[in-house]
């Protein structure tokens, strides 16, 4: 009797703790939905720690295959931005690289029926090793990027130089042009974007498991 090979797992990257204390707590309700082993792995902040975390992770034999999907807040560009949109890659940047997400349409798709009525984004996501504050967002919104954070192009680019896989990035809008926060601590304390974060794993479940196809 043949058996089934064990389906590709799922690795979410993010980088703060709070973003982790989201996604655990949202996972309760929804792991029923995950198609495949699931890992929520903390990478720390910045693209330094980004790219060491991911790369030592797929390092390991068990995530050969695995699917890798960036997530937690980040800082909006567009005018009319607001705490708790979200952002969904269509490609990630930074100097070192360009990298196509896959399964866009499909994550849009699950995150309006995930978390209804919130504003979902799509365009380029770039990178930063800093906190970007007044007028780098608008420079680097001319450059056609909509939104920005510090991990998601490292991570990405560490895991497609590991191997090919499929790749995406989702990001909450935590502020904006019209909205710009003092310090990341004050997320905590009441800005919608923790609830969202804790609203999306359906979604993530869903581009996973739609992964789950032999391999072209």
């Amino acid at each position: 009797m043949s058996t089934q090979p064990a389906p590709a797992p799922l690795l979410i990257a993010c980088a703060l703790g709070i973003e982790r204390l989201a996604l655990r707590s949202g996972d309760r309700g929804a792991r029923g939905g995950a198609g495949g082993p699931v890992t929520v792995l903390r990478t720390g902040m910045g693209p330094q720690a980004a790219e060491r975390s991911v790369t030592r992770a797929l390092a390991d034999p068990a995530y050969g295959e695995a699917a890798v999907l960036a997530t937690g807040f980040c800082a909006g560009l567009a005018p009319g931005m607001h705490p708790g949109d979200l952002v969904v890659a269509e490609e990630t940047r930074d100097p070192r690289g360009t990298v196509p997400c896959v399964g866009t349409e499909l994550l849009v798709k699950e995150l309006v029926r995930a978390v209804p009525g919130r504003t979902v984004h799509t365009g380029p996501l770039t990178g930063s090793d800093h906190v970007v504050r007044g007028h780098e967002r608008s420079d680097l919104l001319a450059t056609g990027a909509i939104a920005v954070d510090m991990e998601s192009a490292a991570t990405l680019l560490s895991a497609v130089r590991a191997d090919e896989r499929p790749v995406a990035a989702v990001r909450v809008v935590v502020d904006a042009p019209e909205h710009e926060l003092v310090r990341i601590g004050t997320v905590r304390g009441g800005i919608s974007a923790f609830r969202i974060l804790r609203s999306v794993l359906p979604a993530f479940y869903e581009w996973h498991r739609s992964l789950l196809l032999p391999r072209r």
